[in-house]
């Protein structure tokens, strides 16, 4: 009988080929996420709950909303076509970035009644978690040629070190929110798997002890990499059921939401490919 070595623990071990399988398809599957998050503004004529608060009186808010959809599509599009991909995706993040602190950030602390429970900021959230995704995304592609990078372009890449720990954050929020609010997110989890309420928790608890783990680099490539497979996992049980059900009410939230599973777990799949770079592209 031949004798077959096991292996003992469940580790990843990527060569550089095998790692650029995982984080180029990541970097597509990103930006296509963000893409179906914003696409359905130019239907709607106003800003997706996500992106940007029912800030009272804001003039001409379909023009911006469809201006602010337009940009991010064409940075995805640059991402997905190779079109100076670095460059746009450093760009979005700003973008996100500036939008949230300017809009959801502000409004959610000097606007928004009951502002000091988490659950009022949740919407939000997403915007700086897609802002760190675009910064990972950044970070996993190689310099781009040009004559001289802007000023805009030197200090966005400043920011690239901070994607992670941006994404992370709302990780380990919504796990938090996980379980101060179990009873209404329990219903999410379907009907055929028993235990909502014990699902719920353990999602909490993965979330916020794998965006612990990310931001402080303990077994980063595996963590990532798990953390990434249980939202897409996510995507394929719960937001892809739900959306084909009712993929158009409520401003198309099943939808969105979907598309925001596929980007979260595209930004942890980059995050873990990245994890085996000896040094930044």
């Amino acid at each position: 009988m031949l004798a077959y070595p096991l292996p003992t623990t469940f580790d990843l071990h990527f060569s550089h080929n095998q790692m650029e399988r995982l984080v180029q398809p990541a970097r597509i599957a990103f930006a296509i996420g963000l893409s179906g998050m914003v696409f359905p503004q130019f239907f709607y004529r106003e800003f997706i709950v996500n992106f940007f608060p029912a800030w009272p009186h804001l003039p001409l808010a379909g023009f911006w909303a469809c201006l602010f959809a337009a940009i991010v599509l064409a940075g995805c599009a640059a991402i997905i076509f190779g079109m100076r991909p670095k460059t746009a995706s450093l760009l979005l993040g700003g973008l996100l970035l500036a939008v949230y602190l300017f809009g959801y950030f502000t409004y959610d602390l000097f606007v928004a009644l009951y502002n000091n429970h988490l659950g009022t900021w949740a919407d939000g959230l997403k915007e700086p978690a897609l802002a760190g995704g675009a910064l990972v995304v950044a970070g996993s592609l190689p310099a781009e040629a040009t004559v001289q990078r802007s000023a805009v372009l030197r200090f966005l890449e400043r920011l690239v070190p901070f994607g992670p720990f941006l994404f992370c954050a709302t990780m380990v929020l919504y796990g938090i929110c996980h379980f101060l609010y179990t009873v209404p997110i329990s219903p999410l989890v379907p009907g055929w798997i028993p235990w909502h309420i014990f699902w719920t928790e353990f999602a909490g608890a993965t979330l916020i002890l794998s965006g612990i783990c990310v931001v402080v680099k303990i077994k980063l490539k595996l963590v990532a990499f798990l953390l990434g497979l249980m939202i897409f996992i996510w995507l394929l049980i719960i937001h892809i059921p739900l959306t084909i059900a009712d993929p158009f009410s409520n401003k198309s939230n099943s939808l969105v939401s979907a598309f925001s599973a596929l980007a979260f777990c595209a930004t942890a799949f980059t995050i873990s490919g990245m994890a085996g770079r000896t040094k930044p592209a």
